[in-house]
């Protein structure tokens, strides 16, 4: 049986910890008793039944994956190491060990290695009730290097093999589970698994949709009319790390406005140290850029680089104690 989940008072019903989000958001009616998590943090203290999926160890074991934390010495190479939990995401942490010399330097305690997956980098939104997968929505990444994606495509088609598998890997261990989750895939094997939506793309799924997930969550019903699917692209803009980068609001809103534009996204606090962020190694994401027509995000990525380019600086922009303790 569904039963929602009382708010505590200090939160909204939904919860989003990255402001540059809000937007998909902020006027979407959702009951006060209700939350629905986009972050890991709030779905890990709201979801205790389920929260296991956050164990990579368990992940690996459910899927028959070779695994083992460190400390147990791979039997072949080159492995996958990351963290056991990661709650940030971004790639933190994570690296190839490509022989033994990698091995024994990159050793950490609380990490993991696993087999090195091959194939397409698959996001996969699902909607389940009491476990039982009644939507999903896939996006493939396009990699650049060391866990940063230079976009992903939101697909309009559907991907019957990955959705055989993965929901019956879903009906096994999600019983009693009624929300969404976020499924990664490296050919077709999953490598993580998030109890909540994947908020970078919201807008891209069409109209009413975050309604249908407020009421997936109210009354555990799935009533979203998804005959108008198409594909979008969230086109993604990194810089360098170390850096601190200036804003240009209405250079921003400039390109909200570009023909073929759904949304823009500035992917960082200007007030907290650029080190306080959960960035990937391959770089510091200052802006997304979702939109359906792929020409007009990539030259929307391109004003928008200049302009963070000609702005950054070393440092901070101002030295006071707050940025200190930020």
């Amino acid at each position: 049986m569904f039963h929602p989940h009382p708010a505590p008072e200090h939160l909204l019903p939904i919860i989003e910890c990255d402001p540059w989000r809000e937007q998909y958001f902020r006027d979407v009616p959702c009951p006060p008793d209700v939350i629905v998590p986009t972050d890991d943090m709030e779905a890990y203290r709201l979801f205790p039944q389920h929260r296991w999926v956050y164990n990579k160890l368990r992940l690996c074991e459910t899927q028959g994956i070779e695994h083992a934390p460190h400390g147990i010495r791979p039997t072949q190479f080159p492995v996958f190491s990351k963290p056991i939990y990661n709650l940030n995401g971004m790639g933190v942490g994570i690296g190839v060990m490509w022989n033994a010399e990698d091995y024994d330097r990159m050793i950490t305690p609380g990490h993991l290695w696993m087999a090195l997956l091959a194939g397409e980098h698959v996001s996969s939104d699902v909607a389940l009730v009491d476990g039982n997968p009644v939507w999903w929505k896939h996006a493939e990444g396009v990699p650049l290097a060391d866990g940063a994606f230079d976009r992903w495509i939101i697909e309009a088609g559907c991907r019957p093999d990955l959705e055989a598998s993965v929901g019956a890997w879903l009906r096994e261990h999600m019983a009693g589970y009624t929300g969404m989750v976020n499924m990664e895939t490296i050919g077709g094997r999953m490598i993580e698994c998030h109890l909540r939506l994947a908020d970078q793309w919201v807008d891209l799924h069409g109209p009413g949709w975050v309604e249908s997930v407020v009421e997936l969550y109210t009354t555990g019903r799935w009533r979203f009319d998804d005959g108008g699917r198409r594909t979008g692209h969230s086109v993604v803009l990194f810089g360098d790390h170390g850096y601190w980068y200036r804003v240009d609001e209405n250079l921003v809103e400039s390109q909200r406005h570009r023909p073929g534009i759904s949304s823009i996204q500035i992917t960082f606090h200007p007030d907290r140290l650029p080190e306080r962020h959960a960035m990937p190694p391959g770089g510091f994401r200052v802006a997304v850029v979702n939109c359906w027509d792929l020409e007009a995000g990539f030259a929307a990525r391109a004003t928008l680089a200049q302009a963070f380019q000609r702005t950054r600086q070393v440092g901070p922009m101002i030295v006071t104690p707050e940025h200190r303790a930020a």
